[in-house]
């Protein structure tokens, strides 16, 4: 435990990492596109797929570290997004490196639920604020770099290898990321043992692989009947876990999504509009980059710093929204969902008047609105949607909502690859990936709208206040830090 700030650092560049892989690849998919000859479908691909293994497996990764020990899961994770990273770089087709983003969301969701859980384990309540203040912040700049990063990776082609650098620079990272994990993180487990729900996760991955898969595949296959049967599974599928998880729980109390947290209104609130603002951003800045390099030729670093504005916003959002949080609540959370809404409908003004002639500079002042209203929505959102939730039931919670977040990012990008390669077809000109970039961005606009409507049944800020007084009471009258360290390590 002597070696506990350099274990939060070990564990915050492991979350810089993930959060990083996330952002930096939007700006390659036009390199990978020409030199893979990738498909739109492979393309919507390498950006969900990463997130929807992710996501399928957030909680498992929790659960397993819980049972066999956190310093080896997070262990287990480094490694193998490590590999899959090497693997990504080495992708000599679209279907492997699709394949390799698969297994790379897989480990990753492994890797990151331990590093809330370490954190727990290191620190008491009163200094958690200060590391998870931290934690925040590597978020935002992780979104700042991402985009920069790679726009400079690619477009400078760093050390010959184009596109393939922005997976390479994960190599060395998670390479020192092992050797100081294995060293200065201490071992925990749960206190008490859990039983992990593998017919839950089955399910769930069937559920979504189903729907997924036939949004994404189903217009270059030109929409057969076997896709609109596996896409009509996915309601039914759901069914059935939703009916496995009422029974786990009853029995055992072991359901991988415990029904009663949606006996809340709130909560099932703060959930659908978890759902639907992340399902608006990856689809977003898919069309978005593709539209800008291919249909107007910006180069990397150009749609990169195209893109800046929006995460120095959401900075400045955050910053806002921290003191404001408190006292505005659901209504600061309407008034980020409102602010994206008229970002992107000012960006979709701008870029029909303009035309070809569109440059960088004309989205600054959209692109950081949208920004501002991203953090505005997002950094109260999870104090607001546990107001109603048991404190017992906190962390069960948390991890849904983050769960819910992934699902509607992979969701998101395959609804507006449905409506956006289906306007372009096979005509990669710039008037027509105009048109399929104004058609596909009134998907996150109505995602948005959904989670816009969705704030008013979140609770409102005196349960908000009264929820974290609980929770704040419940948290100095802990003893030991809610996890058993093993001694030695």
């Amino acid at each position: 435990m002597q070696h506990r700030w350099i274990a939060v650092v070990v564990l915050l560049f492991a979350a810089f990492m993930d959060l990083l892989d996330t952002t930096i690849v939007n700006v390659a998919l036009p390199a990978i596109e020409k030199d893979l000859g990738a498909t739109p479908a492979q393309l919507e691909w390498i950006v969900s797929g990463y997130v929807l293994s992710f996501a399928v497996l957030l909680i498992t990764g929790g659960r397993l570290g819980d049972i066999f020990g956190r310093k080896r899961l997070f262990l287990i994770g480094v490694t193998g997004f490590t590999l899959a990273s090497a693997s990504c770089a080495a992708a000599v087709s679209g279907d492997m490196l699709v394949v390799s983003r698969l297994i790379q969301g897989v480990f990753g969701a492994m890797m990151i639920p331990q590093v809330l859980s370490i954190i727990q384990v290191l620190f008491g309540p009163k200094e958690r604020t200060g590391v998870f203040g931290a934690l925040g912040f590597i978020s935002g700049l992780a979104a700042v770099a991402g985009p920069l990063l790679g726009g400079i990776l690619v477009t400078q082609n760093a050390f010959g290898l184009g596109w393939r650098s922005v997976f390479i620079i994960n190599l060395p990272v998670g390479v020192l990321l092992f050797i100081a994990a294995a060293i200065y993180i201490p071992e925990s487990r749960a206190a008490t043992r859990t039983r992990l729900d593998v017919v839950g996760v089955i399910l769930i991955s069937a559920t979504l692989f189903v729907l997924v898969y036939g949004l994404i595949e189903g217009r270059e296959l030109d929409w057969p009947v076997w896709i609109w049967v596996m896409i009509g599974a996915s309601p039914a599928l759901l069914g059935i876990f939703i009916w496995h998880q009422r029974r786990r729980d009853a029995q055992s109390g072991s359901a991988l999504v415990p029904p009663s947290l949606f006996h809340s209104r709130g909560y099932s609130a703060g959930a659908l509009t978890s759902f639907s603002f992340s399902a608006s951003i990856g689809g977003f800045f898919l069309i978005l980059v593709i539209y800008l390099q291919i249909g107007l030729g910006f180069s990397a670093i150009a749609a990169g710093l195209t893109t800046l504005p929006f995460s120095i916003g959401a900075l400045v959002g955050s910053g806002v929204a921290v003191p404001l949080g408190p006292r505005l609540g659901r209504y600061l959370i309407l008034t980020g969902a409102l602010a994206q809404i008229g970002g992107y409908l000012w960006m979709a003004t701008i870029v029909a008047s303009v035309g070809d002639d569109l440059v960088g500079p004309d989205l600054i002042a959209p692109m950081a609105l949208a920004g501002l209203g991203l953090t505005l929505l997002v950094v109260p959102l999870t104090d607001v949607a546990l107001a109603q939730t048991p404190i017992a039931s906190a962390g069960a919670a948390s991890g849904v909502l983050g769960t819910f977040q992934q699902v509607g990012s992979a969701i998101g990008v395959a609804v507006v690859g449905v409506v956006f390669f289906g306007i372009i077809g096979d005509r990669f000109t710039p008037g027509v990936l105009r048109d399929a970039f104004l058609g596909g961005i009134w998907v996150p606009i109505t995602a948005l709208s959904l989670a816009a409507i969705a704030t008013f049944l979140l609770p409102n800020a005196a349960q908000v206040a009264a929820h974290k007084a609980d929770s704040e009471l419940a948290m100095n009258s802990e003893g030991d830090p809610p996890a058993t360290v093993a001694a030695g390590a």
